[in-house]
């Protein structure tokens, strides 16, 4: 299903579309086929105008199985199109879905526009007479569907049918087939008359002009990754090890070898990290991904990246917790973990992308910190925007401005202090092995200027404070975030993260009404970014929409404590729906 939905997405891109994408599926590499577990879905949105969020109910919904179709049937709008596959509801298949009753004769389906069609069927019918087997044969009924969905909205199959070939092209019979069920489907449309007309949705042009492509959130933020190594003049190392649903950043740096990149893929969470580190010592741009769990085995070497004062960038896909929690799920509860969850006193700036196309900007962002500043930078995005998808505008090259990293290349007048500070705060990064640069790294604290071992009181606590200063003097070098719609009103809705998407379609909803709503989405989580302040002054209420327990919301109570924050969690892992905002907004609105 998330080939199908991949597939049906790349072609609505390719058409122009704005799009927007949403897969669930599963924790379990093979949860148990039929039963409600074990349900994988993708939801769509495509329009030809700007759009948001994958909306929050569907039009039309297919259901392969009674099990898909019973989770997800209470998400489809009333009067909504249902597609069922009529050959995987057998008495066998209702009680993997713990069905008592068949929803297609018990009334479950009044209201909703049902289509019957036999999908096991007719894809056997279309590939009868190809060498694959009948287990082989019902793999493709995707494919069946995926073309019966392309003639409901005009789609063309050509997209998909070279994708297949390139797919299978060292098994050519299963490109064949999958060809063949894929234009059995689309045909079927005009032969079987399952729908009363066909839908057209036009290329969007509200959108700035330029070239795009389609893009998910992890390979996103490894071009970003790369562009900023790029960018520092930098070798870009990653030391990695597989995390859902962080995986996919180190499946897509793999692939950038001729960009210098070097990927590592350890033995565990800790090796990982540490190995970035090391890389970072040596002279390059170091790089470790991982998710919420990860995150907290690695908090020991983030430490050490502070006190030795290395650029690191530590990328945080989030996902539901605690423990194994909800991997496959979206989260946002690891933000005080990243500000705060280290041992001792141990600053790191922290960003969040909002969505899949802006993690590629969060990326640079974060390389840049951590080369201006000399410090580890942790980047928070989430499953949500990891295997999301969108139209992103490709950048111009002049317009990403270099931070080229600066060596200390030779001895100073006066002799080398590794542990002197420039305008930044940043310590000079002197490269092992280069004459009359060598000097002690560490965890043990160490002294000023000299970085010599020192358990001296009042050094300790002098150079806590300057690395905290280091990291608070980011916010000179961040603007403002700006406010979409009036810098006055009745309520400020304030984001960060995925949740920028629903918040964005509430607000103009609701301003589209008439009401006194604006919102504002924070990039920069730690520091804070300079003006924020004012800015709430000038509402009567702040509302934090969070998938966590109001983790933000806590960080800004303590750093403002004269203004209105309404907290509003969620924590299902499933983003937050528009209707969901805008019915608290108005809430808000009433009292």
């Amino acid at each position: 299903m998330q080939i199908t939905g991949n597939q049906f997405t790349h072609t609505s891109a390719v058409i122009g579309n704005d799009l927007a994408t949403f897969p669930d599926y599963p924790a379990e590499i093979r949860a148990p086929a039929g039963t409600r577990p074990g349900v994988s879905g993708f939801q769509v949105r495509f329009s030809s105008s700007d759009i948001h969020t994958p909306g929050d109910q569907p039009d039309v919904l297919v259901a392969m199985n009674p099990a898909a179709l019973i989770v997800n049937i209470k998400d489809l709008r009333p009067g909504g199109i249902v597609v069922v596959n009529t050959g995987q509801f057998t008495d066998g298949d209702l009680k993997k879905a713990a069905l008592n009753s068949n929803p297609l004769t018990d009334g479950s389906l009044k209201g909703f526009r049902v289509i019957e069609v036999d999908i096991n069927k007719r894809v056997t019918e279309a590939l009868k007479g190809t060498t694959l087997s009948s287990k082989e044969v019902q793999r493709c009924k995707n494919f069946y569907t995926l073309g019966l969905m392309y003639w409901l909205y005009n789609r063309p199959v050509e997209t998909t049918m070279k994708w297949l070939d390139e797919k299978f092209a060292k098994k050519p019979e299963l490109a064949e087939a999958n060809k063949l069920a894929m234009q059995a489907g689309y045909n079927a449309g005009d032969i079987h008359e399952f729908f009363q007309g066909r839908y057209e949705v036009a290329a969007c042009t509200s959108m700035p002009k330029g070239e795009y492509r389609n893009i998910m959130g992890n390979d996103a933020t490894a071009l970003g990754l790369v562009a900023g190594a790029q960018l520092a003049n930098l070798q870009l190392f990653l030391g990695s090890y597989p995390i859902t649903p962080a995986s996919g950043i180190l499946e897509a740096l793999a692939a950038y070898k001729h960009f210098g990149v070097i990927t590592f893929q350890a033995e565990d969470e800790i090796a990982a990290i540490c190995s970035a580190l090391g890389s970072a010592y040596a002279g390059c741009l170091g790089l470790t991904t991982t998710s919420g769990p990860g995150m907290a085995l690695k908090t020991e070497a983030m430490g050490l990246a502070v006190s030795v004062e290395l650029p690191l960038v530590i990328v945080d896909v989030q996902r539901g917790g605690p423990s194994t929690g909800l991997p496959t799920k979206t989260e946002q509860a690891d933000l005080l973990q990243a500000i705060f969850g280290r041992n001792g006193e141990a600053p790191i700036p922290v960003l969040a992308a909002s969505t899949p196309s802006d993690a590629f900007d969060c990326a640079v962002e974060a390389c840049r910190i951590a080369v201006q500043f000399m410090t580890p930078v942790i980047l928070l995005t989430d499953g949500y925007i990891a295997n999301g998808a969108e139209p992103w505008k490709l950048p111009e090259i002049k317009d990403l401005k270099p931070f080229p990293a600066k060596f200390q290349e030779s001895v100073p007048e006066g002799g080398f202090l590794p542990f002197s500070r420039n305008e930044f705060n940043a310590r000079p990064w002197a490269k092992p092995g280069t004459p009359g640069l060598e000097h002690r790294i560490g965890g043990i604290e160490k002294a000023h200027l000299t970085g010599h071992i020192s358990y001296d009181p009042e050094n300790h606590e002098f150079m806590c404070k300057m690395r905290q200063q280091k990291v608070l003097g980011i916010r000179e070098t961040i603007p403002t975030p700006p406010v979409l719609g009036d810098s006055a009103g009745d309520v400020l809705v304030l984001g960060w993260g995925s949740t920028r998407g629903a918040i964005t379609s509430a607000v103009e909803e609701l301003r589209k009404n008439g009401k006194k709503v604006s919102s504002l989405h924070l990039r920069h989580m730690w520091p804070l970014p300079k003006g924020l302040e004012n800015i709430f002054a000038n509402f009567r209420a702040v509302l934090v929409p969070e998938m966590n327990l109001g983790q933000l919301v806590r960080v800004l109570r303590s750093e403002y404590t004269q203004h209105n924050f309404i907290s509003y969690p969620k924590i299902q892992g499933q983003p937050f729906r528009t209707s969901e905002l805008t019915k608290k907004i108005e809430s808000i609105l009433e009292k």
